[in-house]
């Protein structure tokens, strides 16, 4: 089965300032957007292999997409996530089969290493709809600075057949981050937990 995107976009958040304070350098978060064709799209189908195989193409692409927009080497990202909306003639598990078995391995790789598991979230919606990409620190869960998320949109998708999939990777965590916990700097990425 083929890959069919019918758009793509890409754009990148930097935050300068916050609370009145200066951000230096500025945090910032990559989103890589692809809407395509569901090709399970109002029918049943048991065997979810194609739209997996579409998860393994769709994380490198998205990935490498993030990593290039935030103009950064793959090391240099920090955190990462994923998620998926289907169109209302999918269903929940076209966006599971596309974001679990196979989008996180060329992810990682998009981001060099990627010890951690890679925050997901998915949802039926349409035109329009807001997706919202969770964030976790790549190499270790417990970083608590990296918790975080970004919202997407698209006007005109997904429509009924389409799903939406979006990739998000960045270069720090929150702007001002004082809740404690593991650093970023003191992360071992050994286990995916410090």
């Amino acid at each position: 089965m083929t890959l069919k995107i019918r758009k793509t976009a890409v754009w990148v958040e930097e935050t300068h300032i916050e609370m009145g304070r200066d951000i230096s350098p500025a945090t910032r978060k990559a989103v890589a957007v692809a809407v395509i064709a569901n090709p399970f799209a109002g029918e049943y189908v048991e065997d979810l292999t194609p739209l997996m195989d579409i998860g393994a193409e769709l994380g490198k692409l998205l990935g490498e997409r993030c990593v290039a927009a935030l103009g950064i080497k793959p090391e240099q990202a920090e955190s990462y996530g994923k998620a998926a909306m289907v169109g209302e003639n999918g269903e929940l598990e076209h966006a599971a089969a596309i974001l679990h078995p196979k989008l996180g391995a060329p992810l990682r790789k998009a981001v060099e290493q990627g010890a951690a598991l890679v925050p997901s979230s998915k949802k039926m919606g349409g035109p329009g709809q807001d997706l919202d990409v969770p964030l976790g620190h790549k190499d270790a869960a417990y970083v608590r600075s990296h918790f975080d998320g970004v919202e997407v949109r698209m006007s005109d998708a997904p429509r009924a057949n389409e799903i939406l999939v979006a990739v998000a990777v960045t270069d720090s965590g929150r702007p001002l981050p004082r809740v404690g916990g593991l650093t970023h700097v003191q992360a071992e990425g050994k286990d995916g937990l410090r």
